[in-house]
């Protein structure tokens, strides 16, 4: 039986706190270690995943090399969408591997991490270009929206009820195949990929992101 070091990430501070996206990385980790060895230490990252400097991964990595341990996490994403990153990480000596892929060579991650790398960079150039289309429409962006400044707090309640009722309806055919896609444990980024792959765009009129996807799946 192998010593495990398990680590998790999730993106947002919020996230975090209330242990959203944590409980199905554990899961997915416990799965892994069932008749392969037992987790003896666990990290939780709470952090972007563009960035690099990582002082809980650095604490996994220190703890899986002195326990001669294999570092562990839910999914590839976890780490990071960067291939650099990923090939420096392969190259620290500690051994690690994937929940959702157990036993991967190191070919076929680096060209996994390219793949997630190229969505990544991908999603944000939609999303920019998509940006900067609404603003030279005069299309109000956050909270230069008129209905977002000096509203009471009843008001805000009745906005907030009808706007989820709004998009309820606005997602209504599309919300069952973005269930059954992520049970099937496709990522958020390729959900958002293969919806604006389909021209669907979000209730602002937005191409869709990992996070648009994921707030309508919490939404829900």
């Amino acid at each position: 039986m192998k010593k495990l070091v398990a680590y998790y990430r999730v993106s947002t501070q919020k996230q975090g706190r209330s242990g959203l996206g944590l409980e199905a990385q554990r899961s997915a980790i416990q799965g892994y270690a069932e008749g392969r060895g037992q987790v003896m230490a666990e990290f939780t990252e709470v952090e972007t995943g563009k960035r690099s400097d990582r002082p809980k991964l650095a604490e996994a990595l220190a703890q899986a090399r002195k326990a001669r341990a294999t570092l562990v996490i839910a999914k590839l994403d976890r780490l990071a969408r960067n291939v650099h990153f990923i090939s420096g990480l392969m190259e620290s000596g500690v051994p690690f591997d994937c929940a959702d892929r157990p036993g991967a060579d190191p070919f076929r991650l680096h060209i996994e991490a390219a793949i997630a790398e190229e969505e990544a960079r991908k999603i944000s150039q939609r999303t920019k270009e998509a940006l900067k289309a609404a603003k030279r429409r005069g299309v109000p962006l956050g909270a230069s929206r008129k209905e977002c400044r000096n509203l009471s707090d009843t008001a805000r309640r009745r906005g907030a009820k009808a706007t989820k009722a709004k998009a309820a309806a606005f997602y209504a055919d599309v919300l069952p195949g973005i269930r059954e896609r992520r049970a099937a444990g496709a990522t958020l980024d390729s959900i958002a990929g293969e919806l604006n792959a389909a021209g669907r765009v979000t209730s602002r009129g937005l191409p869709f992101t990992a996070t648009a996807v994921h707030r309508l799946l919490r939404r829900e």
